[in-house]
């Protein structure tokens, strides 16, 4: 049986020039897995700990030396010797030496890139491709659906300075056959997006997610952007658009500050239920403050039946606020972080949780990201149907992107792709 001979940490910088934590596992037999692990800026507070040192003479207190020394440490001395058949086995050991509910201890980037790396590891053993492997650990049948790209063309909120409210505007290509498709039409897009920005006198460079950042007056002006190119580019009826409001970034004292103009929690709700009427915006992720329980599911109310509403910041890949979520019936999908809940088994739950209750699960990236391609292969092994992974720019968010693109030709004629919507 397979064991876990060696693990090491180091520190990297991620997307944003900050540190983030990087992890190979060595296995007995020299099999080697390698993960890194990314970070986001608009983060929930009722996310996992992200481990930092907090000493503002080194990258402004960003350091991750402390989670590095917890892996090279306490969970190496923990795993060492340990076999990795079972993924639950490998992440219990670890959150039971970390003991905390949010992983306070051992810091959840350490714990997801010790998670993440046996993962590789396994499959190399294994001699699969990952998005196999995953799938026949967590015994998902026909991991051949490639997911929905939900392309972030436009960048806001914590992503960008173009002083827009709402996070993420995203294209998300319902129209087409397969995923091959799918980017061929978000580059176009976003290439006719550029040209439409430029001649408007509008400045073309891009946010944290490789979207483009113009300082537009509101959503509507973004919006009509995004309509004008989806026609130009030719494809008017095979694309929507999608929004990230990370409410929570424009919330404050009981009111929300939308692109200036100040709302109620009401009010809000029905701002969104106008634009929904006015265009053909499909899906909504954090349209409320993280804790304005009431608020999604007054919009559930109003939309669910035949929009796709999200929680992110709300349900923060947490089984328990997920069924808290399906019980009071507050949203009717779920945005997927492997670094909010910092194992790849508690994700799994999350997925399987929301998939199990008729829900979409939305598999994301973060804005600080990195070169690993985990989630790609977390979202066919899952069979998720969805992926936020970025714009059509940056390598960041494009190696999700063009490795999607490679799982797609090793399924060949058995590669599924359709629209959730």
């Amino acid at each position: 049986m397979t064991t876990i001979s060696h693990i090491h940490a180091r520190q990297i910088l991620d997307s944003r020039g900050n540190p983030t934590i990087e992890v190979d596992v060595t296995l007995d037999d020299g099999t080697f897995g390698r993960s890194a692990v990314p970070s986001g800026a608009s983060t929930g507070t009722h996310e996992a700990l992200e481990l930092r040192d907090g000493d503002k003479t080194r990258y402004h207190g960003k350091d991750v030396t402390k989670a590095i020394a917890n892996v090279n440490g306490p969970i190496l001395d923990a795993l060492k010797g340990k076999p990795i058949s079972d993924q639950r086995t490998i992440d219990q050991l670890m959150l039971d030496l970390d003991g905390t509910p949010n992983k306070a201890s051992l810091g959840a980037n350490a714990i997801l890139g010790v998670s993440m790396a046996v993962c590789r590891a396994r499959a190399g053993v294994e001699h699969k491709p990952l998005w196999q492997s995953l799938a026949d650990q967590f015994d998902v049948s026909t991991p051949t659906l490639l997911p929905m790209p939900m392309m972030n063309v436009i960048n806001g909120g914590q992503h960008a300075d173009s002083g827009l409210s709402f996070q993420e505007c995203m294209i998300i290509p319902t129209g087409v056959a397969t995923f091959s498709e799918a980017i061929r039409a978000g580059s176009e897009v976003f290439h006719c997006l550029k040209t439409l920005l430029k001649d408007a006198g509008y400045t073309v460079s891009v946010g944290d997610e490789g979207g483009f950042a113009p300082q537009v007056k509101n959503a509507e002006e973004a919006f009509d952007f995004l309509m004008k190119s989806i026609d130009v580019a030719g494809y008017t009826g095979k694309m929507q658009i999608g929004i990230d409001a990370a409410a929570s970034e424009f919330y404050k004292d009981g009111s929300y500050d939308v692109d200036g103009k100040p709302m109620s929690s009401s009010e809000l709700t029905d701002y969104y239920v106008s634009l929904c009427d006015k265009y053909p915006l499909i899906s909504i992720e954090d349209s409320h403050s993280e804790d304005d329980w009431d608020g999604f599911s007054d919009l559930t109310a109003r939309l669910g039946g035949t929009h796709q509403l999200v929680g992110d910041d709300l349900l923060v890949t947490n089984v328990e606020r997920i069924q808290k979520a399906i019980d009071a019936k507050t949203v009717n999908s779920v945005l997927i972080k492997l670094n909010q809940i910092g194992t790849v088994s508690e994700t799994v739950d999350a997925i399987k949780l929301t998939q199990d209750s008729g829900w979409t699960a939305v598999v994301s990236h973060r804005s600080g990201e990195t070169e690993d391609t985990f989630i790609a292969h977390l979202a066919v092994g899952l069979r998720t149907g969805q992926i936020k992974t970025g714009s059509l720019s940056r390598t960041d968010r494009v190696c999700k992107y063009n490795q999607l693109l490679r799982i797609e030709e090793q399924l060949g004629s058995k590669a599924e792709f359709s629209s959730p919507f």
